[in-house]
């Protein structure tokens, strides 16, 4: 599936904000309760990450440029990014709002309601975070994944709200819902830095994950076994692209052409096995000390 072809999810994603921010508004309006207030506020921050997503993918389906001539994968860290940052955001604001109230509880009203319309959002947001949580892992988009993560946690808090809701009924303790609002920032704050953290790995250009990288020392192996050599073997991701590359030693008796016919073989068996990789291999000569200057990442000094 195509970069492009990913935004239609995120469209999705927008489109069932809005429904879901209006269904919570609409279940705090008639309870009156700050949890369901805070479910509120952590779905406009879904549709300002699922705006962001849309955008982000945009730009990523551009292909490569005279200025950005390994493409635009990478703009996908930015709206995981950005979705990590609003997340804290939403921590911040439902702490403030809860503290208050903890202090001074108010009464609940309409809670059959309130928990009805609150129930039929948690149902659209779990369908939907299904759906992207699935294409983005089949299409490896940190982007989809992320809005995914972000939808479910959501739900995850609406089930904890409405939980909450539900004691203060049966108990009549009104402390308890924001109690839990409290501990739905917690939660939140805890998603909020796991989607920072791994936007920030992906910017630095953090290695392929280990599965990916056990998949090429495979590759490799197989043709160790017929004599040939590799080294300064490096990996990295930029959103659904992965780039590989390795040194190639072969005896120096050998042919440019022969060379060639074996690197490009091992090129297309690397981007058989790791989806969407872009490799770039180095021939180098096994009997020359000088090929192994190279092994590590900067060479060294003369």
């Amino acid at each position: 599936m195509s970069a492009s072809a990913l935004t239609r999810f995120a469209s999705m994603a927008i489109a069932a904000a809005f429904v879901v921010i209006g269904l919570k508004l609409v279940a705090w309006w008639v309870t009156g309760s700050v949890g369901l207030l805070s479910d509120a506020l952590e779905s406009v921050a879904n549709l300002a990450g699922a705006v962001m997503a849309y955008l982000m993918l945009s730009l990523a389906s551009q292909p490569p440029d005279e200025e950005h001539a390994f493409g635009h994968g990478k703009a996908e860290y930015f709206a995981s990014g950005f979705e990590g940052a609003l997340i804290l955001a939403a921590a911040v604001v439902v702490a403030v709002a809860a503290i208050p109230r903890l202090l001074d509880p108010p009464e609940l009203e309409s809670i059959g309601l309130g928990i009805g319309v609150a129930a039929v959002a948690s149902v659209l947001n779990l369908g939907v975070a299904r759906v992207l949580l699935e294409v983005g892992s089949e299409e490896r988009s940190i982007t989809l994944e992320a809005t995914g993560r972000h939808l479910m946690t959501d739900v995850w808090t609406s089930v904890g709200v409405i939980a909450g809701v539900v004691a203060v009924a049966i108990t009549g303790w009104r402390w308890v819902d924001p109690l839990i609002a409290l501990a739905v920032a917690g939660h939140i704050t805890h998603t909020g830095f796991h989607l920072l953290r791994r936007s920030a790995l992906g910017l630095l250009d953090t290695a392929l994950p280990e599965e990916d990288q056990l998949r090429i020392q495979e590759i490799l192996a197989d043709y160790r076994s017929r004599g040939i050599e590799f080294h300064a073997l490096r990996t990295r991701r930029a959103g659904r692209q992965r780039f590989v590359s390795v040194h190639v030693l072969v005896p120096g008796r050998w042919t440019v052409q022969r060379g060639h016919d074996l690197v490009e073989e091992i090129e297309a068996s690397i981007r058989r096995t790791v989806p969407r990789s872009t490799v770039f291999t180095h021939l180098e000569p096994v009997e020359d000390p000088v090929s192994f200057e190279d092994t590590t990442l900067h060479r060294s000094d003369p």
